[in-house]
C-alpha cells in the first residue's frame, strides 16, 4: 500500500509550477551563420567588381625635359616629311624601237654622257642609207647642170662676137644668152638640193644616234626597267611597251620636304636651323637649314609644304626615307638663358576650375592633380614652365571624371 502511494504521488501535477522548456536547437544558429556570410561575401564581390569598373583605363608618357644648353637652340617645331630628290629622271629612247642592250644595273653610279641602252638601229641605218644616197644623187645633178651651164656660157661669149660682125642673127645670140641664164638657175637648185639632202642626211644620222640612250646627268641608278628584246617608247603606247629604261637619282640633289601645320607655319623661316632625324637611324641627327617654305596650301590637309637642306650627305640617306625635323631657335648668345621647363604630350594638359592641371602617376597606380603653367606648343608637345619633373608620368587624354588621388587602369596591363 505505501509503495502504491509513492508511485501516485510522483504522476502528480503542481499547479503553481510552470512546465520546463527544452534546450535551444544548434541547427538555427549554423543557419543564421551561413545567411551572414553569404551577405559579407556579396557585399565584398560587388565591391571589387563595381570599383575595378570604376578605375579608368588611361594611357600614359614621360615628362622629357627640353634639351638644350649654353648656346644650344631649342626645339620650337616638330613635323614629319620625307628625303625627297630635287634631281631625278626616268631615262627612255627617244624613239620607238627594240631593246638591243642594256648595260645598267641597280645601284651602279653613272656619269653625264655615259651610255645606258642601245636599240635595234636597223630602220635608222636604212633612213641614213637612204638620205646618203639622195646626197649623192644630189650633187650628181648639180654637177651635171654646172657643165651644161659652161658649155652655155662658152656658147654665148661665142655668139656675141658674131653677132657685132653681123655673121649670125641676132635671135641666135639671144636664144643662147637664155639658154645660160636657164641653166644658171638650175644650177642654184641643184645646189640647193643637195643642201638638203646634205641636212636630211644629217637627220638620219641623228636618228642613228637616237637608238643610244646616254645618262642626262651623274647620278646613281635606282630602279632597271627594261630588258633586251622588249620594245620601247617615249610615249605610252599600252601593252607590253615600255616607256623607260631606268631611273636615275642625283643624290648631291636629296633634301627633305616636311609639312607642317597651317597653324604653325609662322615659327619657320628660311635659313633658319633645324635638326633631322631619319627613322631608320634615330641615333643619327643631322644638322639642316630651311631652304624656302612652298607659298602654296593643302586645303584637304591645312598643311604647307617646307624644304629643308640636308647640311651632311652620306650614302646611308637615300630617297623617300621618312624624317622626322625639329625646327630649332636661332642660337643664343653667350649668357641668354636657357631652355626652361620640360615638354609633354599637349593632351595631358587639361582645364579644371579654369586652370591648367595634369595629372601624374604616382604609387599603386593612384594619380595626382598637380597645376602647372603651360609654355609654347612644341609640334604635338607643349612645354611646361612648372609644376612637373622630367622623368615623372603623365596621363594623357584625361578623362572628365578624373579627380586627385583616384586610381587608374593603365592601358593594355589586363593582360600581363
Amino acid at each position: 500500500m505505501n509503495a502504491s502511494a509513492e508511485l501516485l504521488k510522483e504522476l502528480r501535477i503542481e499547479r503553481g509550477k510552470a512546465p520546463s522548456t527544452p534546450p535551444p536547437s544548434r541547427r538555427g544558429l549554423w543557419i543564421g551563420l551561413a545567411v551572414a556570410a553569404a551577405v559579407l561575401l556579396a557585399a565584398v564581390v560587388a565591391w571589387l567588381v563595381l570599383g575595378g569598373e570604376k578605375a579608368p583605363e588611361v594611357r600614359t608618357a614621360p615628362v622629357v625635359a627640353i634639351s638644350g644648353a649654353g648656346g644650344a637652340s631649342a626645339s620650337v617645331l616638330d613635323a614629319s616629311g620625307y628625303i625627297v630628290a630635287r634631281r631625278m629622271a626616268t631615262v627612255s629612247a627617244k624613239v620607238t624601237g627594240r631593246v638591243k642592250e642594256v648595260l645598267i644595273e641597280e645601284g651602279m653610279r653613272v656619269e653625264e654622257g655615259q651610255v645606258l641602252a642601245r636599240l635595234d638601229p636597223i630602220d635608222a641605218d636604212a633612213q641614213r642609207a637612204l638620205a646618203a644616197s639622195q646626197v649623192s644623187a644630189a650633187h650628181s645633178q648639180a654637177d651635171s647642170v654646172r657643165a651644161q651651164l659652161v658649155d652655155a656660157e662658152a656658147n654665148a661669149r661665142r655668139l656675141s662676137s658674131l653677132v657685132g660682125q653681123q655673121l649670125v642673127s641676132r635671135a641666135q645670140y639671144e636664144q643662147a644668152v637664155s639658154q645660160r641664164d636657164a641653166l644658171r638657175a638650175q644650177l642654184v637648185t641643184a645646189q640647193r638640193n643637195a643642201q638638203v639632202a646634205g641636212d636630211q642626211l644629217r637627220i638620219a644620222g641623228q636618228g642613228v644616234d637616237n637608238t643610244i640612250v646616254r645618262a642626262p646627268f651623274s647620278g646613281i641608278v635606282t630602279s632597271k626597267a627594261a630588258q633586251p628584246g622588249e620594245i620601247v617608247s617615249p610615249l605610252a603606247t599600252g601593252g607590253y611597251t615600255r616607256t623607260g629604261i631606268g631611273t636615275i637619282v642625283d643624290m648631291e640633289s636629296l633634301e627633305v620636304e616636311v609639312e607642317v601645320g597651317e597653324s604653325y607655319i609662322g615659327r619657320v623661316q628660311p635659313k633658319m636651323p633645324v635638326e633631322i632625324v631619319l627613322n631608320a637611324y634615330p641615333d643619327w641627327r643631322i644638322p639642316g637649314e630651311v631652304i624656302a617654305i612652298i607659298p602654296a596650301a593643302d586645303r584637304g590637309k591645312a598643311t604647307v609644304k617646307v624644304r629643308v637642306a640636308l647640311k651632311e650627305k652620306d650614302a646611308r640617306i637615300v630617297p623617300d626615307m621618312g624624317v622626322r625635323v625639329s625646327f630649332l631657335e636661332q642660337a643664343r648668345e653667350p649668357g641668354e638663358q636657357k631652355p626652361q621647363g620640360v615638354r609633354v604630350p599637349a593632351a595631358a594638359i587639361v582645364q579644371r576650375d579654369g586652370s591648367d592641371v595634369a595629372f601624374v602617376l604616382g604609387n599603386e597606380d593612384t594619380v595626382e592633380q598637380r597645376a602647372v603653367k603651360p609654355g609654347i606648343a612644341m609640334g604635338q608637345d607643349r612645354q611646361v614652365l612648372s609644376g612637373l619633373t622630367a622623368g615623372e608620368t603623365v596621363v594623357l587624354d584625361v578623362p572628365e571624371t578624373l579627380a586627385d588621388g583616384d586610381r587608374v587602369r593603365l592601358a593594355g596591363a589586363e593582360g600581363q
